[in-house]
Formats: structure tokens, sequence, C-alpha cells
């Protein structure tokens, strides 16, 4: 579970506005005693030209330390778009607090309080164990993952909108049969992570090992799961009463290109009064960022679908109530944005607000996450 990305956070730091803060989260519903892995690495990408492939990634290693007691302790790196690494720090003790790195960055890398709440049967079993928006979802005990985040300055990223994504990777290994040594490769990417519920729900289990090991530059071949959601078909098939409108794209065959802008390209300008966050023709599952866009003096948890521009989809902050943003979407709800006379249907708004982040909510200062539970 610790090399397995739970959430992705990015946004523009509400305290420091003239800064982008991002916010990877792995080992969902692990105990606090667990540990980043030594051998996982974590990284954090951002591509600021379209073209889906990382402009600059911030690399993450961890090392545990047995002395008087079990410390771990990490290293930062910067890679560009033409491979140069560049060590920003080494040695950074895990939940000892905020880090500023000489180039201008805050790091942190420890224990938080998970902010995931959602019915698992209702959305990984795509809604044959449980009901689709008539259960509010229980707070998981003492739920806790381990984060690591960046806080950089605007001036880092030379683009109007940012495409982000966490990825974790793992040595090959093998065996040399004739000598019996262990023969150590290169990193192998084991899983990944742009847009909430991508990977688990749009994604078909058959298609989930293949698309986790690929960089989001390759996601074209997986557009038709985007644009035609086996989760709309089951909530026809589950519910044909509540959702007629949803039932006629889906025996039409009508593709989803609401989801495709919302999920692979980035919302085009036009389709939302003053909002646009499109990256290009390369389709490719990232959290895509408008840096036009500050903060929200009022954050709504609905983002976009609540009136704020500053929440998801436009990146995504601690608060952003994405599961049930990302059922409204796959029930219909976005699909006036491509078709002015579909009318959703009344069930595609009943995913209602979740309990919120952490015990204590979101903290209002980096790295934002609330403290774990104990």
């Amino acid at each position: 579970m610790s090399a397995q990305p739970s959430d992705l956070y990015a946004f523009r730091s509400p305290d420091k506005p003239d800064t982008v803060t991002i916010i990877a989260t792995y080992a969902t519903s692990q105990q606090p005693e667990a540990d980043f892995g030594d051998d996982v690495l974590y990284e954090i990408h951002l591509d600021v030209n379209g073209d889906a492939r990382p402009d600059l990634s911030y690399q993450f290693r961890f090392r545990t330390e047995l002395r008087e007691n079990r410390r771990q302790f990490y290293s930062v790196t910067t890679v560009d778009a033409y491979g140069k690494h560049r060590v920003l720090a080494d040695h950074l003790a895990c939940d000892q607090g905020v880090s500023v790195l000489r180039t201008g960055e805050k790091v942190f890398a420890g224990e938080r309080a998970d902010a995931f709440f959602v019915h698992p049967g209702a959305i990984f079993d795509l809604g044959e164990q449980g009901p689709y928006a008539f259960e509010r979802p229980s707070r998981p005990s003492r739920s806790t993952v381990h984060a690591i985040a960046v806080q950089m300055p605007r001036s880092l990223l030379d683009c109007a909108v940012a495409g982000v994504w966490t990825s974790a990777s793992r040595r090959e290994v093998r065996l040399d049969t004739d000598s019996d040594d262990v023969v150590v490769g290169p990193h192998l990417q084991v899983a990944r992570l742009g847009n909430p519920l991508v990977g688990d729900v749009v994604m078909p289990a058959a298609e989930r090992d293949t698309w986790n090991t690929l960089p989001p530059a390759e996601d074209k071949r997986f557009a038709a799961f985007v644009e035609k959601p086996e989760f709309a078909d089951r909530l026809v098939a589950r519910y044909p009463r509540a959702f007629g409108a949803l039932a006629g794209l889906v025996r039409a065959g009508t593709p989803r290109s609401d989801l495709v802008a919302l999920l692979l390209t980035g919302i085009p300008d036009g389709l939302v009064d003053g909002f646009g966050n499109a990256t290009g023709e390369t389709q490719a599952d990232m959290l895509r960022l408008s840096l036009a866009v500050p903060p929200s003096a009022d954050p709504n948890p609905f983002g976009l679908l609540g009136g704020d521009l500053a929440g998801f989809p436009n990146g995504r902050r601690p608060g952003d109530d994405v599961v049930s943003i990302m059922l409204r979407c796959l029930a219909g709800a976005t699909f006036p944005l491509v078709d002015e006379d579909f009318r959703p249907d009344d069930a595609a708004a009943l995913a209602e607000p979740g309990e919120g982040a952490g015990v204590d909510g979101p903290l209002s200062t980096f790295p934002y996450l609330g403290s774990p539970r104990v």
C-alpha cells in the first residue's frame, strides 16, 4: 500500500496567493505507525506546455534509520524537462514540520488526516453493493495517510495552466539464474494519480494495471472509457426510474465530451463564463490548475459546480468534495456544457457534501491537511 496514491491536490495557496501548493497522499487507511516505503520513488510532476510530459518533477526518497527508535528521513530532488537532476535537500526528518529549501520552496513529508469520505461499496464496486446517493458516507476510524507536499513560488511555473499528477515507482529487480546475483534495474512506475476516481472508477478493472504503469501522455488509448463510462451504465441499470435522461445518452452511445473536457483536455474557453483550463489537444489524466484564478474568499465544496471557479476541476483543494462532484458529473450534471438542450436527471444532484477533512478540518497554512488522528 505504500506505493498506492490516494489523493492529489493542486491549488493557489489561500494564505499566500503568489504560491502554488501541491499535495500527494499515499497509503489510504494505514495506521499511524506505518511509514513511507524506502524502496519507493515518490514524484510530483508538472506539465507547463500541454504535452502531458513532465517539465518539472519533485522526487521524494525515504530512508529509515534504527537508532534509539525508528525514524524516517527524506531527500528532495528536482528533475527538469531535459532530465537534469538537482538535489535540493537531504536528510530532512519526516513529521518534523515544514522545511524551506534554498530555492524558495517549502516541503513537508509525514502523516496527515485523511479527507477521503466515500461509500466504498457504492463507488468502487460500481453501485452494486450500496446506494447511489441516499446514504451519507461515514468517517473512517483513525484514517491516516502519508503526505508529500510542495509549496512553490508562482514564478516557477511559466504557464497559464499547469498540469499536475503524482506517481510511485519501484526498482526493477531480477535474479540472474547463472550467478544467483540480484540485478537491480531502473525505476518502473507502478501507480499514478491525476484526477480523482479515474483509476478506481472510470478505468475498467482489467485496464487498471496497464494504466497505472503508463504516463499521462499515453492516455488517448483509454479515452473510450471516459467517453462511455461504465459507471453511467451501472447507474442506469440500477436506478432506471431515477436516470431517464442519462439512459438516453447511454442507449444512444453518445460520447461524453463533457467528461473528456473535465478529465482529459481541460475545459475550453467559452463553456463556463470567465473560466477555462484547457491545455491543448493532448488527452491526459492530469489535474489542471488555471493560475489566473485567485483563491476564493468563500470556498464552495462543489467547486465549479457550485459556482466557485477556484475549486475542482480547476485543480483541487482539500475542502473540495470531489467524490460528490464526480458522481454528479458521471450522472450527467455537466453534459449541458456541451449540449444546452440536455436536462440532467434530478437524481444527478442528490450527491451531497461529505463531512469534510480531518477532525478539526484542514489547516489554514501549509501543509493544509489536518493533523493525523490518534
